[in-house]
């Protein structure tokens, strides 16, 4: 501890984050970002084939062929919203294997579930309310982790990978889909114009609520940077992380292994 760090100012800066541009305290984020899910969860995939012109479906798809998935496997989609990559999954891994649709609010968990029972998808798919940063499964219990659109909603983003990291079977793997950097500075300024007047626009007209668009646009900027989250997935164990860019790094693929 420095000389000007007091014991008090210590506790006060671990205390806060952020949420969208505001500090917040800790302890509300969890809420406050419940209440942003609650609200969208009925629009929820309507808004993502706006916002993203359709292609957020390409992504997905991406993301699943690059996961290794195979018949007999055991997955976890975190923060898996409405359950696109679960449905997918679950066809995959058959009979034998198992899939866990994981998410924090239970509005989305509902409309996840009430969407796959819809396409017939019932016998080798669960549901479980869970928090990312402190997972309620056994050490190596999962051949493979998604958690696409998610992470940047996480408080603690390094108790969270670290979670993942712990539930994962040794030779397992984590693919990370996120909004990122685009690494392009025109189609950077292009999307932030597009994030920060035109999303929270499309969410009122759509969904009547401009102010949880106003905070997912923000909480995309403040999502780490692709080396930066590379570097905290290795700092928690990962190995051989990499990353890929989509759509000119407007979001990325982020996939670790564990050994």
């Amino acid at each position: 501890m420095s000389a000007s760090e007091t014991p008090e100012s210590q506790p006060q800066q671990e205390q806060t984050t952020h949420f969208g541009f505001k500090q917040v305290d800790k302890n509300q984020k969890v809420n406050m970002v419940k209440d942003v899910f609650q609200s969208v969860a009925a629009k929820y995939d309507i808004m993502n084939d706006l916002m993203s012109l359709g292609i957020h479906r390409l992504w997905k798809r991406y993301t699943i062929d690059c996961s290794g998935v195979r018949a007999g496997h055991k997955v976890l989609d975190l923060a898996g919203g409405t359950g696109d990559l679960t449905a997918k999954f679950s066809r995959i891994v058959g009979e034998s294997g198992q899939v866990i649709l994981a998410d924090i609010n239970d509005a989305m968990l509902k409309v996840g579930r009430d969407k796959l029972r819809d396409k017939g998808i019932v016998g080798n798919v669960e549901y479980v309310q869970a928090n990312a940063e402190e997972l309620p499964f056994p050490d190596n219990t999962f051949d493979i982790i998604t958690i696409a659109f998610g992470l940047r909603n996480v408080t603690d983003k390094d108790k969270a990978l670290a979670s993942m990291y712990r539930v994962l079977k040794p030779g397992g793997r984590l693919l990370v889909l996120e909004f990122s950097k685009p690494s392009n500075e025109i189609l950077n300024k292009v999307y932030d114009t597009y994030s920060f007047h035109l999303l929270p626009k499309i969410g009122q007209l759509v969904a009547n609520d401009a102010d949880s668009y106003q905070y997912l646009a923000e909480s995309i900027r403040m999502h780490p940077e692709q080396e930066v989250l590379k570097g905290m997935m290795e700092n928690v164990g990962f190995e051989q992380t990499t990353y890929h860019n989509l759509t000119g790094g407007i979001v990325a693929l982020h996939r670790g292994f564990k050994f």
